[in-house]
């Protein structure tokens, strides 16, 4: 056991103090698949335990963490083990310190608390004196089996931090404490907590060491250090960072970032403050190892000379709290062709069959599924919750459809804010269908914004952080904002003022109506450029294949907007029971031509025939 000032001295005297990794992920992969609780392996199998801490020992650790994050009368009681949680904690502190004694090295056993599992009060039915209690009995535990420092980690909740803090201090006032939270995609903890606030919250309770570890990879954890380091420049930080964000791969949970990509981030985690470096979830004994061995490559490197390394590859801008650009917004950016395709929410509450749609189009090379709100002013389930089943699903982006019609704008933002909260960020801003057309004629039509301000409303308003009335909205969102144009309209001036309004108010991509004919593209660009300039976002060009004759007289005569060249009508009418590969070849046909002046598709497959659609996407991709 040390003291806070021993643990200063050992990091005053260290260039870095490196932990260990993913315990759990270690376990997870050597344990029998019938353990539901890793802390019970302890007792059942603690030849595992002590074999994984001394695989971290041998690739470096300075510091192992005891196999105790779940081992708190809570949790264990979902075992029906919380008659055990002095056996189970004492287990897990003397089994790292046989670790440690076999290694002949000298390394600090860190007594592992993690968070509760439960809600706390005023967000749960736990009061802060039984949470308190909880955690007491925890470090207790631990303690007394002679551990050197506890670290209260992959904690999502502030207040539930400070109550162990607390509860640890009156045990032991001396004791070195590491206090870590996690951070969500938004850099905010679960509760909506800044790093600024968080380690500024950290530090008064008496943490010995702010900590963040979890969350996703080592780029985002960079970014809250140094946000945490501005906040409170003097304090020792930790980062503990995932092995990159989890992706579930052929029913098992896999983690993208390799050890070697894990090396190149250690030096710059120590440049911007961490003195306590280690893993968390799928980080392995490589992992460290890894970190370890870039320390000891560059033996004479100086603060001031790491400042100086190139990791401007790796390295987002950093950004107070926002989110990462969407994939789509990235992809145009970086000057890439995509492909967006449309589908209709369902009728009713199955969903299999989109789900199933949504991951043949992700397979075939789709960039992007656009989901539509009550097309054709029909009834039909809310597209943000779509949205948000195919992107967790399926794992593909999403573009919401968001008509201002049938919105006040009480509504408009209520909804802007529950789709951010579901990630869905790509949203095309559009007038929609009037409901004279669909099932409910009668149904109120009235609408407080017209596309144009609801872009404003958006881009100026909400991604500044505040809403309509200019009250702030607690932080920034990140949305991408599409636009629409028709680029066969009754009156071509009057689109382009109007495009000019939605480019104005911050529209980040435009989305055409479907078009048969490359001269209306080649007819659209030279009229902007003629009378402005260069058009200064990416085109999407709208296409609905056609998939019969019937369907071809239809689109001409009762779709605006949609004009359907003779010829192909007259193709279309001959082809017969052909009409579908008619329609798909025609469709390829068009994409080749209009390819080099657009930065993508729209495709709108009729009757909701995905394998049309994927078809168009493979040969599209295929020529590439």
């Amino acid at each position: 056991m040390i003291n806070q000032a021993t643990l200063l001295n050992l990091l005053a005297n260290k260039r870095a103090l490196f932990s260990d990794g993913a315990m759990g992920t270690m376990l997870s992969q050597n344990l029998p698949t019938g353990l539901t609780c890793l802390d019970y392996a302890n007792v059942e199998y603690p030849r595992v335990v002590e074999s994984i801490h001394s695989e971290y020992i041998l690739a470096g650790s300075d510091m192992i963490q005891t196999n105790t994050f779940g081992a708190n009368r809570y949790k264990l009681a979902q075992h029906h083990l919380e008659n055990q949680l002095e056996q189970i904690n004492t287990a897990g502190a003397q089994i790292a310190r046989q670790a440690v004694s076999a290694s002949g090295r000298e390394v600090l056993v860190a007594g592992d608390i993690g968070p509760l599992g439960v809600r706390i009060a005023p967000f749960g039915r736990v009061q802060l004196p039984e949470a308190h209690e909880a955690f007491s009995q925890q470090a207790t535990a631990l303690i007394k089996a002679g551990v050197d420092l506890i670290i209260i980690e992959t904690m999502t909740d502030l207040y539930e931090t400070v109550e162990a803090l607390r509860a640890v201090r009156e045990i032991s006032p001396q004791l070195p404490v590491i206090a870590s939270m996690t951070f969500t995609r938004d850099n905010r903890t679960l509760l909506g907590d800044p790093p600024a606030r968080v380690a500024q919250q950290l530090l008064a309770a008496g943490a010995d060491v702010i900590g963040v570890n979890c969350s996703g990879g080592p780029n985002q954890i960079l970014n809250i250090l140094r946000q945490m380091r501005r906040a409170v420049p003097d304090a020792i930080f930790s980062v503990m960072p995932n092995a990159g964000w989890p992706e579930q791969v052929e029913g098992r949970i896999m983690y993208p970032a390799a050890p070697e990509y894990f090396g190149t981030y250690a030096l710059s985690f120590w440049q911007s403050g961490a003195s306590i470096i280690g893993g968390c979830c799928g980080t392995t004994p490589a992992h460290i190892a890894a970190m370890v061995q870039a320390f000891q490559q560059s033996p004479g490197l100086e603060l001031s000379a790491i400042e100086e390394i190139a990791l401007s590859a790796t390295r987002q801008p950093e950004d107070e709290g926002a989110l990462p650009p969407t994939k789509l917004a990235q992809k145009l950016r970086d000057g890439r062709f995509v492909i967006a395709v449309e589908m209709d929410p369902p009728r009713g509450l199955s969903t299999h069959k989109l789900i199933a749609g949504a991951s043949l189009l992700s397979e075939v090379g789709a960039d992007v599924i656009d989901v539509a709100d009550s097309p054709m002013a029909r009834m039909r389930m809310s597209p943000w919750a779509v949205c948000s089943l195919i992107q967790r699903n399926v794992g593909i982006e999403t573009v919401l459809h968001f008509p201002t019609r049938g919105r006040n704008v009480l509504r408009v933002q209520g909804d802007l804010l529950a789709a951010h909260a579901l990630d869905v960020r790509n949203i095309f801003v559009v007038m929609g269908d009037p409901t004279s057309i669909g099932e409910y004629p009668d149904a109120m039509d009235h609408y407080d914004l017209v596309p144009s301000g609801l872009i404003k409303l958006v881009k100026q308003g909400f991604n500044a952080g505040v809403d309509h009335a200019g009250s702030g909205i607690g932080q920034p969102t990140s949305f991408f904002v599409g636009c629409a144009l028709n680029l066969k309209a009754a009156d071509m001036e009057a689109e382009l003022k109007n495009l000019r309004r939605k480019l104005k108010a911050g529209a980040d991509f435009i989305l055409t109506q479907p078009i048969y004919h490359p001269a209306l593209v080649t007819d659209f660009l030279q009229q902007y450029e003629s009378q402005f300039d260069k058009l200064p976002v990416p085109l999407i060009v709208g296409l609905l294949p056609l998939a019969s004759a019937r369907h071809a007289a239809f689109l001409q005569a009762e779709v605006p907007g949609i004009e359907i060249p003779q010829s192909i009508r007259d193709l279309m009418a001959v082809s017969g029971d052909q009409g579908a590969q008619t329609g798909i070849r025609l469709t390829i046909e068009l994409i080749q031509n209009i390819k080099p002046m657009v930065q993508g598709i729209y495709l709108m497959p009729a009757f909701q025939r995905y394998d049309y659609a994927a078809e168009i996407i493979e040969k599209t991709r295929t020529a590439e």
